[in-house]
């Protein structure tokens, strides 16, 4: 396969094309091939952006109907039929069913855009400056969501100093014992601590690119008294572990909070075009007209095919097989760490959100490149590098998952015979 174009003319910034080395042609479902047609079970599914799988035919059926129609695509923040639509479906299909009440803000194409978003009004609301984040924290490529994220790496990007942050531990991140919640709670109310009030926690239930640490319920739950009890705006960084990643549309209804402001984006539009939305409490929703601002806020594609993701959530046999195939993929976790004590030390996440924390970087590393040569495509994570990603579609059938995982498998063999 020719991949000189992108050697000679791509930025050395590229990441996937090294890991990937090969030319993908087609795609659907969890299955994506390669122009010598060789498929692949995609277990990275756009890095959590495409979690109904590649094609959905439910969701592009919508989209083809609305290009082929002449209608408007691009629409700043203008109103829409496509976006009274998908309103009325994220409305009627995802907040009233869970009891949730918010205001939707459109900040842009991408997460780290309603990231941005919501902490500049989450400074607005309280006028405090400071932001409190946490430990192996990811939130984003952009100056603010940089400064709110933990890897050293990631928060030295940009080149200009980002103040205004307080680090602190997540859930179980020192030990088991130490209790991160309790410590908050402390230093916020403690005038000596040399802690000043935050305008915001910022947090993500599962931290996907730091390793998949999974918050537990009661610390989730604590976090939310601690904001409500200090005044306190509760941000929910649910980018790439909602829309349906673990099992339920949002990844903290298992912890039954709501957050005064959460963030979606990658797998919201259900198709893998750009699109990102803010919930806001509706009393903290003080912005003025035009002063949050972006060209691409109306993606009328996005909009369409957001709205048939949302009814399928209406739908209780998708509901219910998302939920067995969840339980599936844990069963065969669970099987996987058993099997292969020399590799794994642990299961980590929840739903269909998981990783395997693996014993060292060179044992994900070599299980990657043998995984993709025998047709499975899985990425990693965590500050060492040393966590195995497994993101398949929440919409995988049973021959693609039984498939995929055995090609995991087998490369953890190899591995553990060494």
């Amino acid at each position: 396969m020719n991949t000189d174009i992108f050697t000679d003319y791509e930025s050395n910034v590229r990441r996937y094309g090294l890991s990937f080395p090969t030319v993908f042609t087609k795609a659907l479902g969890a299955t994506v091939w390669d122009e010598a047609g060789k498929p692949f079970i995609d277990f990275l599914v756009g890095s959590g952006a495409l979690n109904y799988g590649h094609n959905n035919p439910s969701i592009m059926a919508p989209a083809i109907e609305y290009l082929a129609g002449e209608n408007i695509l691009l629409s700043l923040d203008m109103y829409t039929a496509a976006k009274r639509d998908f309103i009325e479906a994220f409305v009627d299909f995802i907040l009233k069913p869970r009891g949730l009440s918010y205001k939707i803000q459109f900040p842009g194409p991408t997460g780290t855009n309603a990231n941005e978003a919501a902490l500049a009004l989450a400074r607005k609301y309280t006028g405090r400056s400071s932001v409190m984040a946490f430990t192996n924290a990811y939130h984003g490529m952009s100056l603010g969501s940089l400064a709110v994220s933990g890897s050293a790496s990631t928060r030295e990007l940009g080149g200009v100093a980002r103040h205004d942050v307080i680090r602190v531990p997540y859930d179980g991140y020192a030990n088991q014992a130490f209790d991160s919640a309790s410590y908050i709670d402390c230093v916020l109310g403690d005038p000596g601590s040399g802690i000043e009030k935050p305008a915001a926690i910022i947090l993500e239930t599962i931290q996907a690119e730091g390793g998949m640490n999974t918050a537990s319920a009661a610390w989730l739950i604590e976090i939310q008294r601690i904001c409500r009890k200090h005044d306190v705006v509760l941000i929910v960084d649910d980018i790439q572990a909602g829309s349906g990643r673990t099992g339920d549309f949002f990844s903290f209804e298992f912890a039954k909070i709501e957050p005064d402001i959460v963030c979606l984006s990658k797998s919201l539009s259900g198709s893998g075009s750009p699109f990102s939305i803010v919930l806001i409490r509706p009393d903290m929703d003080i912005w003025k007209p035009g002063e949050h601002s972006g060209t691409f806020r109306g993606n009328n594609l996005a909009f369409v095919t957001a709205g048939a993701m949302c009814k399928m959530w209406s739908e209780r046999q998708f509901t219910a097989d998302v939920q067995r195939t969840a339980a599936k993929l844990q069963r065969h976790l669970d099987h996987l760490v058993a099997k292969f004590p020399k590799c794994i030390e642990q299961k980590r996440g929840r739903g269909l959100m998981t990783g395997l924390k693996c014993r060292s970087q060179a044992i994900v590393g070599r299980v990657h490149d043998v995984a993709f040569e025998n047709g499975l495509l899985l990425e990693s994570s965590g500050p060492n590098r040393d966590v195995i990603k497994i993101l398949p579609p929440i919409t995988i059938t049973d021959d693609e998952l039984d498939h995929g995982i055995a090609i995991l498998s087998q490369a953890l063999q190899e591995q553990d015979n060494d």
